[in-house]
């Protein structure tokens, strides 16, 4: 979903402004205006991350769901009793932002273990080209190969005196230590896959330690890492499910990808938004559709003339 304005200088001549967030709205700002000739108004990451949650919670339905064992399953949220809950949004890094209302909230913590380190390592490990091409290839692999388990140490019999099965990681790439190999002796897609249970497990615990700190009862987890993989979702739940002991339940959402770019969005106070009703903008600008539907709801051009905007937003990191 996009959100701009063509304006008119001094001089008459038009300039178009977008709205942008993320890191990028200030790394490439110069590049848009030399290049594109295009302004970057830039808006606060946090400001939109959570105005598009908030949105989102509360416009779309169904739009929260959890994930676990393959299973994906819709959750009905009450809007009278949304706040305050943990949003935890991962993208090169991580944030956890805990929201008390619209336009409340709080950064409580964050890793630097996210999305980025995942490409990161990935990209030095497994040669692969791209991020989609990384995850995508942890779809093959066998972490057990290269992850020390419990039940590598305890000769394949579970810790049942701590609670922890034979199945349970002890630690990541720890069988590395006393194999005889060398990198190029494992396999791309194992490494992968180790990476990729290494770091959302690792997410999905301190989102959990987080929430538990704060008595908060809902975790929302968002950003570019999840991408909808159904292993890294069911990854980070398996971890909240284990360290809650069955209390808490991670939770996603269906347009986790777009906050940014909704929060935005939202953020023209020429569109009203503070006045309008959320039904309303739904049935207008129908969310599934303009956020990865098969259908556009972008006007032609020929409809607009020199006096209408252009109305655009964009995420950029």
């Amino acid at each position: 979903m996009i959100s701009g304005s063509e304006q008119h200088g001094a001089s008459g001549s038009a300039k178009c402004v977008i709205k942008a967030t993320g890191g990028g709205a200030f790394k490439y700002a110069d590049l848009f205006k030399e290049k594109l000739g295009i302004s970057l108004d830039k808006a606060d990451e946090m400001d939109c991350l959570v105005a598009g949650a908030n949105f989102l919670l509360k416009a779309v339905h169904p739009e929260a769901f959890t994930y676990m064992g393959g299973q994906k399953e819709f959750v009905k949220i009450d809007h009278d009793d949304l706040y305050p809950y943990l949003l935890v949004n991962i993208g090169s890094g991580v944030s956890m932002i805990k929201v008390d209302g619209p336009g409340k909230f709080e950064r409580v913590s964050g890793t630097n273990v996210g999305g980025g380190t995942f490409w990161g390592l990935g990209k030095l490990l497994t040669k692969c080209k791209n991020f989609d091409e990384l995850l995508e290839l942890s779809h093959r692999g066998n972490n057990r190969v290269i992850d020390m388990l419990v039940g590598d140490i305890y000769g394949g019999m579970d810790y049942t005196k701590i609670g922890l099965v034979s199945t349970a990681i002890a630690s990541s790439f720890g069988k590395a230590i006393s194999d005889n190999k060398e990198l190029e002796d494992y396999k791309p897609e194992d490494i992968s896959r180790s990476l990729l249970r290494m770091i959302s497990n690792n997410v999905g615990q301190i989102s959990y330690l987080n929430a538990l700190r704060f008595g908060l009862k809902r975790i929302f987890f968002a950003g570019f890492f999840i991408r909808g993989h159904a292993y890294t979702m069911d990854t980070i739940a398996v971890a909240v499910h284990f360290w809650s002991k069955g209390e808490a339940k991670a939770m996603f959402l269906k347009h986790e990808g777009f906050l940014g770019a909704l929060g935005s969005f939202m953020s023209y106070e020429k569109h009203g938004f503070e006045d309008l009703k959320v039904h309303q903008s739904v049935q207008q600008y129908p969310v599934g559709a303009s956020l990865g539907g098969d259908t556009s709801h972008d006007p032609p051009n020929e409809d607009l003339n020199e006096n209408q905007s252009i109305d655009c937003s964009v995420y950029l990191s």
